[in-house]
């Protein structure tokens, strides 16, 4: 998850980014890499447990392991989801960034435009054993059909419901809801006495995105249409918006307060018994890193407007995940690929992805006994069957940007106490799809 600093930082940085690729100047997209550093490798990884030092702890054994075979030292950095995109965007621009690095899925398109990354074509893909390798969904994620991908799946992920039984029993509730209609009268069953029934995080732009992305899918929308061109103001789309922000607004089932959350901080108020449910792609590693036992908390799939998840309108996730990205100008191509080969290799897959209670994309570290539990099984049928791509066009993270921002100051406007109407969300999208880029 990541929060923007501001609509605009985004999108002027990626314009630039596109107008050096279509250029053919700046450092970033000039030749194939060398070899002229061969014994050290940076990498920026993304922070995915319930702290950057959980992650250093999760990640510094493999790294050193990685060392002992190849002799290759692996210098670390976690970057929070706040700040990713924006460094990753500067490392475009100025060549100056790590060699290999973790990149949200949904960003691969933006990113793939940029000419900065590697181009995984077959020949590279070979020598880390093979395209075939990896399941179908987490490739779909990887950039622009038709192109080589410019990214590989390192970790996969889908939207579940995640509720804390105890709150359950005690507001006499049976089952988690299936439908938003259940949820939300489970909701105000739970929300009161300074307990709330939902928790968001309003001010993380992505997670806004995934959130209505979906709700849009249910709605009938898209947010792109057919040919690509932005399209956040059909009516689909700002029912979307106006259902997930009126959570808080009419509701009531989210704490005010959550719309200044971006960083994790609605898992802390689930695992501290504060918030009955949360939505959120493979939370499991997090409530136990936070102090929950497993039989606490709950599992089930995201609601739907009505019926079970399926696709169309019943879609209840995007495809989460996280790939592994090289920097075409890396000093050391041929460690950055083995490096790669390593992390998505069958027994690293499975350390890894346990670690972070994620599902592997590579199809013989799935089958592993160790993803068929309750948490993890919920997430692979959803994958398998209920989860949408977010668009894989090279304006995806602009989209992100500028509509995550607008759901944002929805809830901030929501949590002010403004009212939150059809009217004023359908005018926040159109100031989003204003600040799109033309083509």
């Amino acid at each position: 998850m990541r929060r923007i600093r501001a609509a605009a930082v985004g999108t002027v940085t990626l314009s630039l980014v596109l107008a050096v690729s279509a250029c053919g100047g700046g450092s970033s997209t000039n030749g194939g890499g060398s070899n002229d550093s061969p014994k050290t490798l940076t990498y920026w990884a993304s922070n995915q447990g319930a702290s950057i030092a959980v992650d250093k702890k999760v990640l510094q054994p493999e790294l050193d392991k990685f060392e002992k075979q190849t002799g290759i030292k692996v210098k670390l950095e976690v970057v929070p989801w706040s700040d990713l995109l924006n460094r990753i965007l500067t490392a475009t621009t100025s060549g100056q960034g790590p060699d290999v690095l973790n990149i949200g899925n949904t960003w691969s398109a933006s990113l793939q435009a940029s000419g900065a990354l590697l181009a995984w074509d077959d020949k590279n893909f070979d020598k880390i054993g093979g395209k075939d390798r990896f399941v179908e969904s987490a490739l779909g994620s990887t950039g622009v059909q038709g192109q080589d991908p410019a990214a590989v799946p390192l970790y996969s992920m889908a939207y579940a419901l995640y509720y804390n039984k105890k709150m359950f029993k005690e507001a006499g509730i049976e089952k988690p809801p299936a439908t938003w209609d259940e949820l939300v009268a489970d909701g105000k069953k739970i929300s009161k006495n300074g307990k709330w029934g939902l928790g968001a995080e309003g001010s993380n732009l992505s997670n806004n995105i995934h959130q209505v992305f979906v709700l849009g899918k249910q709605h009938g929308a898209d947010f792109f249409s057919a040919d690509g061109k932005p399209d956040f103001t059909s009516d689909g789309a700002v029912a979307a918006v106006k259902q997930y922000v009126d959570l808080m607004a009419k509701d009531k089932i989210i704490a005010p307060g959550n719309a200044e959350y971006a960083q994790n901080q609605s898992l802390s108020d689930f695992s501290k018994g504060k918030t009955a449910m949360v939505l959120w792609q493979t939370a499991s590693a997090t409530f136990t890193a936070q102090g929950m036992s497993d039989d606490e908390w709950g599992v089930a799939p995201a609601p739907v407007q009505s019926g079970t998840p399926g696709q169309g309108t019943s879609t209840n996730s995007m495809v989460a995940g996280i790939n592994l990205a090289v920097f075409k100008n890396t000093k050391n191509i041929d460690g950055a690929t083995k490096f790669v080969k390593f992390m998505t290799s069958d027994a690293e897959q499975k350390i890894l992805n346990k670690a972070y209670g994620s599902i592997p994309p590579v199809k013989a570290a799935q089958s592993d006994q160790a993803f068929s539990g309750p948490a993890t099984a919920a997430l692979r049928e959803t994958l398998a069957t209920s989860a949408a791509a977010l668009p894989q066009v090279p304006e995806e993270s602009q989209f992100e940007t500028a509509v995550g921002t607008a759901v944002k100051e929805l809830f901030a406007d929501a949590a002010a106490g403004r009212p939150v109407t059809t009217a004023s969300v359908k005018a926040k999208l159109e100031k989003a799809q204003q600040q799109m880029p033309t083509k």
